[in-house]
């Protein structure tokens, strides 16, 4: 793996560490200013959150929909701008019930930021 794709799995990497760690602010400050992010739900294609303020606005009620909440990487790779990135997320809801799904998520990357965050889920 040379540099580039060093720091483009570091990026994403340390978007998901702030992620895991309910860091808004970390999150966003890795985003650029127009990003994008399309969610896995309502099926079959998503909603889309476009711009830092409806991304930062998606993640704020994310993170009040459960109590506990991680994304762990399972494989991650570059391919030219495009990170790849399987993941497991696990849960705890507002009632106490667990559970998990599995993924992958699309990243485009421009000037060292994350441009869009594309979320797929199996199931």
């Amino acid at each position: 793996m040379d540099a580039t794709e060093q720091s483009v799995v570091a990026l994403v990497l340390a978007f998901n560490d702030a992620l895991n760690a309910r860091d808004l602010d970390g999150m966003m400050q890795r985003m650029t200013a127009d990003c994008a992010f399309e969610n896995t739900d309502p099926p079959p294609d998503g909603a889309r959150y476009a711009g830092q303020a409806a991304v930062r606005s998606f993640w704020e009620s994310f993170f009040r929909s459960s109590r506990a909440c991680r994304i762990s990487a399972e494989e991650i790779f570059t391919a030219g701008p495009r990170c790849v990135m399987r993941w497991r997320y696990d849960w705890v809801g507002l009632d106490g019930a667990r559970g998990h799904v599995r993924g992958v998520d699309l990243y485009r990357i421009e000037d060292g930021l994350i441009a869009e965050k594309l979320s797929y889920v199996k199931g």
